[in-house]
């Protein structure tokens, strides 16, 4: 979710050279000495290779619709909600991600909490309930590393590896609850995930981020891959406005005596902010 604020645009001969060489392009060993620094301290080409820590914050919003199956027993019942769906019954949400780098070393993590609430009146005989609410929590913790293969002022490209650890939370109370029915159950997993990142200069004020990860292989998930696509607005020097689609999806395995598992797919708008903040 996070774009390089260092990229920008140049022509495709001077970046494919610094990609592949490691040298700054001639126009731009503009720093006194040829030191190859603007008077922000950066590399004047964006490729950042000065030996210092820079750090970045993207915070976003993501407005996912949901599909998938859930099973037990040998039985399985597909389920299905909007965006809207999701939205209407949000009641607290966190979303953002964090990066580090030190010339090509990078370290990443992406964070996803949000807390569901629903509460409907139902048909029980009197005395019993009346009502039951429902809340839903949802956690997603994605930390990686990974190493800039290409790294020129318009074109970067990474290489990231990490984890990703889900955590599904549900409650079930009935109002009044007289019977003791009410009800609590989580679920969570760690899955190994690999994948990678393009970044791109599309123009001055435009740059366009592709990413990816796949993992899981039995460990947590049999399967569970992301794809991401975002098209940013250079809106000041060190902040990118983005807009995109994203699209998560996992297969958990069958597990326990009751054979349990959940297949799911995420997929929606994403609109967030880059900002560089070193």
């Amino acid at each position: 979710m996070i774009s390089d604020p260092e990229v920008s645009y140049a022509d495709s001969t001077s970046a494919m050279t610094a990609a592949t060489t490691g040298d700054l392009p001639a126009a731009d060993q503009s720093g006194p000495s040829g030191s190859g620094t603007t008077q922000g301290g950066t590399a004047a080409s964006g490729t950042g290779n000065d030996g210092q820590w820079h750090f970045v914050v993207a915070p976003y919003l993501w407005l996912p619709g949901v599909h998938g199956t859930v099973g037990a027993f040998d039985k399985d019942a597909g389920f299905k909600a909007s965006a809207v769906d999701i939205l209407s019954h949000a009641r607290f949400a966190f979303l953002g991600a964090a990066e580090a780098r030190r010339n090509r070393f990078i370290a990443n993590i992406d964070t996803l909490y949000m807390r569901l609430q629903a509460s409907n009146s139902i048909p029980f005989p009197p005395g019993l309930a009346q009502s039951a609410t429902v809340k839903a929590s949802v956690f997603i913790l994605t930390p990686k590393i990974g190493v800039r293969l290409i790294n020129a002022k318009a074109i970067k490209v990474d290489a990231l590896a990490g984890i990703r650890y889900w955590y599904f939370g549900e409650n079930l109370q009935f109002y009044p609850s007289y019977l003791g029915l009410n009800f609590s159950k989580s679920q969570d997993w760690v899955d190994p995930v690999v994948g990678g990142r393009i970044e791109g200069a599309l123009s001055p004020k435009t740059v366009v981020t592709v990413a990816g990860d796949a993992g899981g292989w039995g460990t947590g998930s049999q399967l569970e891959y992301q794809v991401v696509g975002l098209l940013g607005y250079r809106y000041k020097p060190n902040m990118i406005l983005q807009a995109g689609y994203r699209y998560l999806y996992f297969d958990k395995e069958k597990a326990g005596p009751s054979n349990a598992f959940a297949k799911a797919a995420f997929s929606g708008i994403v609109l967030g902010a880059t900002i560089n903040l070193k």
